[in-house]
């Protein structure tokens, strides 16, 4: 039953209330029996021992509920920049959200971050103005506020009754009603007399929101009829699903309200599964790929994508995986389609954060976990033989930040490449290299916090003691000029001569495009054998990774190999191969290599008073501020400043502000390094 099923996901800045929402939605839908606080370290939703620790949330969790008769697969995702591929990762699979701010604060950016991911990947969403009991909370502000920075059109579907201290209920502009909660129940009356007037105008804001993107709504507007409560409501799901309309709540689930009503919007707005875009998958047919549209039906062909993996140290890899067509039942064999390999799915499992049921089957549009498959990473589709469709890749932002570490003794030394192995096929952003001069491991990722977390993983979760050295930047290689090089390989091997000739072209491209290869040589496709041309690809690529002239990665550079000279008796693979790595190293080096830095997007949050303080701390550190927007209670500043000057800002940031400004930092883009 499709149509009875949402698969949402909670979404929001660090601290907005994420988690807590969702212990409420878990608690009122019956899933739990009590609210657990992340205060206390005991939401159940934060179930790693680190985020109970630091209270925040670190790795998406999973879980299904039910309300009105219908399924809820949730996931909660992290707030916290630096795990922002848990994010990308769960919203490429997710139907609807559910976008959460706080009343005080408005946007903040990781708002804006996850609102850009949501918008990539076509989500639908619904606005949830959570702490309306705070100090300082405005609804009205963030109403505005998101308008101008996520640039939507917002319908308040509620407005708030009092506010901070006073904050007791809000008004259903749809059925004209407060609600008002009183031990966890909600109760609902007749407006207040006093509070009629305002409820009528913001009712009158959310029909013209309307009538902006309905004609139904427009023409029974305009001829004076009634706008009937059924009509009303499948016009605002009409233009959730379009994206065309942000419809907003509030709450303040800390203190149980408001929830209820933002479960029903779920059920009420939110897509279910066949409602949305159906997901587009690539057939290779012989030289061409070919767009496929994938139909959300259980009877089709099974299509899948893994999309998280978790080690579990009794049943190995757990893939969460969100099918998007066809049935996978318990104990049938599995086809990676891009790693073109047979598994088997032994068990099926329904998630409910670190706890699970045993299922018999998963069918399109649902979300489940599969126990069995050892080689499925992050981004693979997964079905059968039959049906060779891929699903698009996930994209990821690179790792900026690098440490070195290295076991405490030499016999740890292979159980530590192991534990590395895993967390980096659990997380995509966390990569590893180990420093041919040093032969030390530099582990790398998205900030301090991200590096921070996965050194304690090892510490302590996999109880190995390790030397962790002090964070390094991240930097990239790439080439300012044109040039085009021929590489001749020849090499005697068991008797076999192996011997390759080509010639390769090599350009910057532009930054931020990443690196592409191209054959274009003279000797077409069909006279050299596709597995030279294969090896050749793959010399290509490893020397993308392994840098020109300081081991770091490649980035922004067009490779093309523009002749080859191929002899059946003589050319072999790893001639070919070796001599492309070769071609290409000579080539870049002769290509005026350059060294390029990471430059982040800091976003600053101050007190007024601290603001010129707060401005000129970053300009020391080689910053440069793009622009400064006033605030009720603050200012918000954005800026950009090398990576290699941010370490240690926290420290001098407190210091400057007494402890009360704060900040985010998120990677922006690769820029050649300046001479300082």
């Amino acid at each position: 039953m499709l149509d009875k099923m949402r698969n949402i996901g909670i979404m929001a800045h660090i601290d907005a209330g994420k988690t807590t929402t969702t212990e409420r939605i878990l608690f009122y839908t019956g899933k739990s029996h009590r609210i657990g606080e992340v205060d206390d370290g005991e939401a159940i939703m934060d179930w790693m021992p680190q985020e109970q620790e630091r209270g925040i949330t670190i790795q998406s969790a999973a879980t299904t509920t039910y309300w009105r008769g219908y399924q809820i697969n949730i996931i909660d995702t992290p707030g916290h920049v630096d795990f922002t591929a848990e994010v990308e990762r769960s919203l490429r699979v997710l139907d609807g959200a559910v976008a959460i701010f706080d009343a005080v604060r408005g946007v903040e950016p990781q708002t804006e971050t996850v609102w850009r991911q949501a918008r990539r990947y076509n989500v639908p969403c619904i606005g949830y103005v959570n702490k309306m009991d705070r100090l300082g909370a405005d609804f009205f502000f963030v109403l505005d506020d998101v308008q101008k920075k996520l640039k939507i059109e917002t319908a308040a579907l509620q407005i708030p009754i009092g506010k901070e201290n006073s904050f007791e209920g809000v008004i259903d502009l749809i059925e004209m009603k407060e609600i008002h909660w009183q031990d966890d129940e909600m109760q609902i009356t007749d407006i207040a007399p006093n509070r009629k007037e305002l409820a009528k105008q913001w009712r009158e804001k959310l029909i013209d929101a309307l009538s902006g993107v309905s004609d139904a709504i427009t023409e029974k507007y305009l001829n004076g009829e009634e706008l009937e409560v059924s009509l009303i409501k499948s016009e605002i799901r009409k233009a959730v699903i379009s994206r065309k309309i942000l419809p907003v709540f509030a709450g303040a689930s800390r203190r149980n309200i408001g929830v209820q009503p933002v479960i029903d919007a779920v059920v009420d707005y939110l897509p279910a599964p066949d409602e949305i875009t159906p997901a587009t998958g690539h057939k290779q047919k012989k030289d061409t790929i070919e767009d496929i549209t994938i139909p959300c039906d259980p009877k089709e062909q099974p299509l899948g994508l893994v999309f998280k993996i978790q080690n579990d140290r009794e049943a190995g890899s757990l893939c969460y995986v969100r099918m998007y067509s066809g049935t996978l039942k318990s104990g049938n064999a599995v086809y990676n389609i891009g790693k073109k390999k047979r598994e088997r799915a032994n068990r099926i499992l329904r998630m409910h954060s670190n706890k699970s049921d045993a299922m018999d089957s998963l069918s399109a549009g649902d979300i489940g976990v599969i126990i069995g498959m050892k080689l499925a990473q992050t981004g693979d589709t997964i079905g059968t033989e039959g049906w060779p469709v891929l699903l698009e890749k996930m994209q990821f932002p690179e790792p900026v930040i690098s440490i070195s570490i290295e076991s405490k003794t030499i016999s740890d030394q292979d159980k530590l490449k192991e534990i590395l192995a895993i967390l980096s096929k659990e997380d995509p952003t966390f990569t590893i290299r180990e420093n041919e001069e040093t032969g030390q491991l530099i582990i790398s990722g998205m900030g301090e916090l991200h590096l921070d977390v996965l050194v304690t993983r090892i510490l302590k979760e996999y109880k190995l003691g390790a030397k962790v050295g002090n964070p390094q930047v991240t930097y990239r290689e790439s080439i300012s000029k044109v040039n085009e090089h021929t590489e001749t390989f020849s090499r005697l091997l068991a008797g076999k001569e192996n011997a390759a000739k080509l010639t390769l072209r090599v350009e910057p491209a532009q930054r931020g495009k990443g690196n592409n290869y191209f054959y274009a040589a003279k000797n077409s496709k069909s006279e050299v054998p596709q597995e030279i041309i294969e090896a050749i690809e793959r010399g290509i690529n490893g020397a993308f990774f392994s840098g020109i002239v300081m081991g770091y990665p490649c980035i922004d550079i067009t490779a093309t190999v523009t002749d080859i000279q191929y002899s059946e008796q003589t050319g072999t693979e790893f001639a070919f191969e070796a001599c492309a790595n070769m071609a290409f190293d000579e080539a870049c080096r002769a290509a005026n290599p350059i060294l390029l830095e990471p430059i982040m997007a800091v976003d600053l949050n101050s007190p007024h008073e601290f603001v010129g303080e707060v401005m000129s701390l970053v300009t020391q550190r080689g910053g440069q501020i793009l622009s400064m927007n006033a605030k009720a209670d603050e200012d918000e500043i954005k800026a950009q400043a090398p990576m290699e000057k941010m370490f240690g800002f926290m420290t001098s940031l407190r210091s400057v502000s007494q402890g009360r400004a704060n900040f985010s930092l998120e990677f922006s883009h690769f820029e050649k390094k300046a001479e300082r």
